[in-house]
């Protein structure tokens, strides 16, 4: 464990599903030495792809948002390409880790409750969706920013393997052949599973894909992947908010103009839900 400040640490978590160690951030409640035999609430907070666990701190103020809930924040490592799955081809098992390891270590060794909610942007909102329909009752809320909620579009399928292609890997390591393995598929498309999320409170997000003032300075290059990349989606989510619905589930949806791939607009999305987050927990 490393020490980053008062109430932030780095775990390095071995893990048998995994047959490695995993870096994990966290950060701990405010009176979480006040009252050394509490349990706390837990929001997990997972990253996109290309990226990895610490970059909610390194992008957002989450810690400057926590300092006063007391709520144990836990941000783990999915990869830049994990897809938040325990893959087709055997390894990695990156949801075995997350819903079952993670939590079974928080609960003993860091005094989390029952009681959870789950952030996550692009790839880490659709494994939070996922992990969400796959644990019926695992949290109270579920937050996806900016992320796929439908496989089957074809946007996204080229999209998903442009990125997995980028970082060496085939998507057919992760959930099989499209075709063949249409079930593995089907069971992690969230459009796929709207009854899973009964008894869940989800909020779905994304961006208009137009450029605003957030936008500024951007290189080019940039600019137009965080376009591109948030261009399917306010249409996916709007439909699966639908889907939901008509469930019975408790959905709500924020598609803001501009709205681009991009933190700034995960900053603003994050402190917008933030309060409804917090009382999730309670």
């Amino acid at each position: 464990m490393k020490i980053i400040d008062d109430r932030t640490r780095d775990l390095t978590v071995n893990s048998p599903a995994m047959g490695m160690s995993i870096p994990v951030r966290v950060i701990l409640p405010t009176s979480w030495r006040k009252k050394p035999k509490a349990t706390f609430p837990v929001l997990y907070m997972y990253h996109g792809g290309d990226d990895d666990y610490t970059s909610w701190v390194r992008e957002t103020d989450v810690e400057e948002l926590a300092k006063n809930s007391d709520v144990l924040v836990v941000m783990p490592d999915a990869g830049r390409a994990g897809y938040y799955s325990d893959w087709f081809a055997g390894a990695p098992r990156w949801e075995t880790f997350h819903t079952g390891e993670l939590v079974r270590l928080m609960e003993k060794k860091y005094r989390a409750g029952p009681s959870r909610a789950v952030v996550g942007l692009s790839m880490g909102g659709l494994g939070a969706l996922n992990y969400a329909a796959h644990h019926r009752g695992m949290f109270r809320y579920v937050a996806s920013m900016s992320s796929y909620v439908d496989l089957d579009d074809p946007a996204v399928r080229l999209e998903l393997s442009l990125g997995t292609w980028r970082e060496g890997i085939d998507i057919r390591e992760v959930w099989g052949d499209p075709v063949e393995n249409a079930g593995v598929w089907r069971a992690h498309n969230p459009v796929a599973m709207p009854r899973s999320f009964r008894g869940t409170q989800v909020h779905l997000s994304a961006g208009s894909s137009n450029p605003g003032p957030l936008d500024t300075g951007r290189s080019p290059d940039a600019l137009l992947v965080s376009v591109l990349g948030e261009a399917p989606l306010s249409k996916q989510i709007e439909r699966f908010a639908g889907s939901l619905r008509s469930e019975g589930v408790n959905v709500t949806t924020h598609v803001y103009t501009p709205g681009t791939h991009s933190w700034p607009y995960w900053q603003n999305e994050l402190h917008a839900i933030w309060p409804t987050v917090m009382k999730s927990l309670r």
